[in-house]
Formats: C-alpha cells, structure tokens, sequence
C-alpha cells in the first residue's frame, strides 16, 4: 500500500534547485552561486598595492576590512574596458576570506534546477581556465556559464591574497 504522506528522498543531487547571480564580461554572461556572494557594491575609490599580479587592481575598505579586488577581465585574458555605471564589485567569500571581483554588470538572480546544467565543453574560448569552469547553463535564449571561482586561483595565488 502507498502511503502518500511518507515523505519521498530525492536522490539526485541534478533535480535540486540552485540560485545563482548572473553577471555579464564583455557580452558574455555568467553565472555564479548566490549562497558565495556576500554583497555587490558600486565601483569605490580603489587603492592600488604594489608588486601584485597584473589582474589584482588593488584593495578597498569595507566597513573596516580590507579587500582585494580583483578585475576578472584582465585574469580572463578579455580587453579592458572603463568602468561605467553599470561597473560592479561582487564581494564574495573565498575559503573564509572576502574577495572582491569587477565585473562588467549584474544581471539578475536566477533559479534554475540542477538538470539544467550541461558539462562545459572541451574547448572554451576566452582564455577562461577550464578549471573555474562548472558548467553550462542553455536556456532558450541566452547561455550562461556556471563559474567556480575558488577554482580560478592556484593555491600560491590564494595564500598571497590571504597575506594582504
């Protein structure tokens, strides 16, 4: 006999539904897990640090802590650009650490179900490592590329942010 108030176990981590914020870099669009990002903030006054790698632009204070920004562009291997109104920083926790990030501009939250994430494919332009790669996300009429940020960093890179 089936007992319809039993609760059903879910299995399959695929079916779940996850939010992510999306956010564009030079007409692409990206996607990264909302539970990561602790705020997104207009573009501050940026204090530059000397002997950094090209990509870190420098840190900022907020409310009281220092942050590394980091210009995902330029660590993507993407064109410069200026900085415009819709130029943001999405603040983010990194293995316990805060970590800021520019970004072009911030689309939107957005749920999808695990199901809808497609294996990233072999060969990826952009001159994004594939390692910060999760996935691909094809929905009707856009792409959107799932990002694992902790991934982009070796662990040197990370220990140099952590001694800033």
């Amino acid at each position: 006999m089936n007992n319809a108030l039993v609760p059903v176990k879910v299995d399959d981590a695929l079916g779940e539904l996850i939010q992510l914020v999306s956010f564009r870099l030079d007409q692409e669009e990206y996607g990264v897990d909302v539970l990561k990002v602790r705020e997104i903030i207009r573009m501050p006054m940026v204090t530059r640090v000397p002997n950094t790698p090209f990509y870190v632009e420098g840190v900022i204070n907020l409310r009281g802590k220092v942050v590394p920004i980091i210009c995902v562009r330029k660590k993507f291997g993407l064109t410069e650009s200026e900085n415009d109104k819709q130029t943001r920083i999405m603040v983010m926790d990194m293995d316990g650490e805060l970590m800021g990030f520019i970004v072009d501009a911030v689309s939107e939250v957005i749920r999808i179900s695990g199901s809808e994430i497609q294996p990233s494919p072999a060969m990826v332009a952009g001159g994004i490592d594939q390692e910060c790669i999760s996935g691909v996300i094809n929905q009707a009429d856009r792409l959107l590329v799932l990002l694992n940020l902790e991934r982009m960093f070796s662990r040197d890179e990370k220990n140099f942010f952590n001694g800033m």
